[in-house]
């Protein structure tokens, strides 16, 4: 007798067959040993009912790696604390700005501009040796909100006026300029259709496929404080609206820590756990 097929329910409303590879895949990947996973995966499965969401799957999974281990915990909630980099969209402009730095460019945020035309304020600026780039963030807190080719239209009009001026002012510069759209949620298809054909860069949770923000988060090991474990929701605000946006900073601003209440057990722990989720313990 055949198994019954479990349908969940993605965050956009599709219905897709449960994948235990591909949740043991996300799980290893989190850093995760072997008996972690399989207690997990284990406790999703015993949870499963048709139509479950994937929100309950996650936070199923989710509750079992905190116990063992707040290190693969924050590494597998990585997609939930991109999108807790709210409710403004100032701390996802920051955090791409550090994530550039990552890449080898240097970056500024929140850039007033003079284009051709008219001024503009632009979320991001990256430059390297080679390249100068305009970058505009799409944060969204609705993880079924895309970015779509109207969005792509605009800021590719943007950029173009903005590059007129910089060629202007530096004629003799080998340097190419390039413009990007960055979102934490995804691009309409037809939105990536229109970028590839003009030459615009994107950059969204998981495109480009292998070169997307979540591989560029996992090979900078610049994570931001909202995968961290230890805190809780209102310090994590409390710290991003102090400009505090990565793990690997949270050591630098120990006096922020303090002033927030936390003990010296609590402190210490935070510092163990933005260490680990940082690749520097």
């Amino acid at each position: 007798m055949s198994q019954e097929i479990i349908y969940i329910t993605k965050g956009n409303g599709d219905r897709v067959p449960f994948d235990e590879n591909k949740l043991r895949t996300a799980l290893k990947n989190s850093g995760a040993g072997t008996k972690d996973v399989e207690q997990a995966l284990a406790a999703v499965k015993k949870s499963l009912y048709q139509g479950i969401t994937t929100r309950k799957i996650y936070q199923t999974a989710y509750r079992i790696l905190r116990r063992s281990s707040r290190h693969s915990a924050g590494r597998y909630r990585l997609k939930k604390a991109i999108m807790e980099l709210g409710p403004s969209g100032y701390p996802f402009e920051k955090f791409m700005g550090r994530i550039m730095e990552s890449r080898g460019y240097q970056s500024t945020v929140n850039v007033h501009i003079k284009g051709k035309c008219v001024e503009h304020e632009v979320d991001v600026v990256a430059r390297n040796k080679d390249e100068q780039m305009m970058i505009e963030c799409k944060y969204h807190s609705d993880s079924k909100r895309n970015c779509d080719v109207k969005v792509v239209l605009y800021i590719e009009s943007r950029f173009k006026d903005v590059a007129a001026a910089w060629r202007k002012a530096n004629p003799e510069s080998d340097i190419q300029y390039y413009g990007m759209v960055a979102t934490n949620t995804r691009f309409s298809s037809d939105a990536i259709q229109y970028a590839e054909c003009a030459g615009l860069r994107l950059v969204s949770w998981d495109y480009p496929a292998g070169n997307s923000l979540k591989n560029w988060i996992d090979q900078s090991g610049y994570h931001p404080i909202t995968s961290l474990s230890e805190l809780k929701s209102a310090e994590k605000q409390f710290l991003l609206e102090k400009g505090v946006v990565l793990c690997r900073d949270i050591p630098n601003h120990v006096p922020l820590l303090e002033e927030m209440g936390l003990s010296e057990l609590r402190i210490e722990k935070l510092l163990a756990e933005a260490g680990l989720l940082a690749g520097e313990m």
